[in-house]
């Protein structure tokens, strides 16, 4: 089962499958979500899932096995 995932602000929409890598989806969208230190302690990756109140890590995050479509938006941290 595919995942329709959809890049905000830019209105981005790439098929994913359910355990791919966010920023492998990205790249293979073309989008671009800085990147620190790829384990999760920098936070320069986070990016606010349509939905939740709480941001992530799309450097250790995955594509869940959600209805479509999993809503991503970018956003940029003054400090990176």
């Amino acid at each position: 089962m595919a995942v329709e995932v959809s890049f905000l602000p830019d209105n981005v929409t790439v098929s994913a499958t359910p355990g791919e890598s966010i920023l492998d989806v990205a790249e293979r969208a073309g989008v671009n979500i800085p990147t620190g230190c790829l384990m999760g302690s920098c936070h320069a990756c986070e990016v606010e899932i349509e939905g939740q109140e709480e941001p992530i890590c799309a450097c250790i995050s995955a594509v869940p096995n959600t209805q479509s479509p999993y809503v991503i938006n970018l956003y940029v941290d003054p400090t990176w």
